[in-house]
């Protein structure tokens, strides 16, 4: 049985980021900023001998496009007693998210015109900064600190990208862009903040793929 929870419960807010962290995988790039607008409903399913599972109505900003909203609904099933396996997630959007081939298309062929790798740190700055040229790499972060969040959370969690401490090219022989990052997570429940290393592949056909 489905028990109605206020948008406002904490429990419901963490699921949320969740839901959030693994769409901005699945569908987040360097041409696309998905943020939470508001959470719109939610329920909890308490399912005997496998965990509990949060349904969820969102409401998401692309913030790139002029703010325009999408609805989207999820499933995050957290594991009974389980640390180490991540949530089961799914993520329905309903409506478009505008196309990024173009800013796309140029922010790969501007760093693959660069004569040395780019090498970055402290995204954004401590005033809060982020130089233009940067932006693309600041929201491959969010992408990849969308995957750790959906690998690490647990019903106890709630993670943010704080900031990208350093980040490298790496040069390679394929067609991929690789970068390096050093993150910066804040866990808002225990308000630690937690360096992670992990690497993202990405390229304007095959998407965003992540590594610890």
């Amino acid at each position: 049985r489905a028990m109605e929870l206020s948008p406002e419960h904490f429990p419901a807010a963490r699921a949320a980021a969740v839901a959030v962290g693994y769409l901005r995988y699945l569908r987040g790039g360097p041409g696309r900023r998905l943020e939470l607008r508001q959470l719109r409903r939610a329920q909890r399913q308490d399912i005997d001998d496998v965990g509990h599972k949060y349904c969820l109505e969102l409401e998401l900003e692309d913030v790139l496009d002029k703010g325009r909203t999408v609805g989207c609904s999820a499933e995050v099933l957290y594991h009974l007693g389980s640390t180490t396996s991540a949530p089961d997630v799914q993520v329905t959007v309903q409506g478009e998210l505008r196309s990024t081939e173009e800013a796309d298309k140029e922010f790969y062929n501007w760093i693959r015109s660069l004569e040395k790798e780019l090498v970055a740190e402290n995204i954004p700055d401590s005033h809060g900064n982020i130089p233009p040229e940067l932006e693309p790499i600041h929201l491959l972060a969010w992408v990849a600190s969308g995957y750790m969040i959906w690998q690490n959370s647990t019903e106890n969690t709630m993670f943010h990208l704080a900031q990208v401490k350093h980040v490298k090219q790496v040069k390679r022989t394929d067609e991929d862009l690789q970068f390096d990052y050093v993150l910066l997570l804040h866990e808002m429940v225990s308000q630690e903040v937690l360096p992670w290393q992990v690497t993202v592949l990405w390229h304007p056909q095959h998407g965003v793929r992540v590594s610890q």
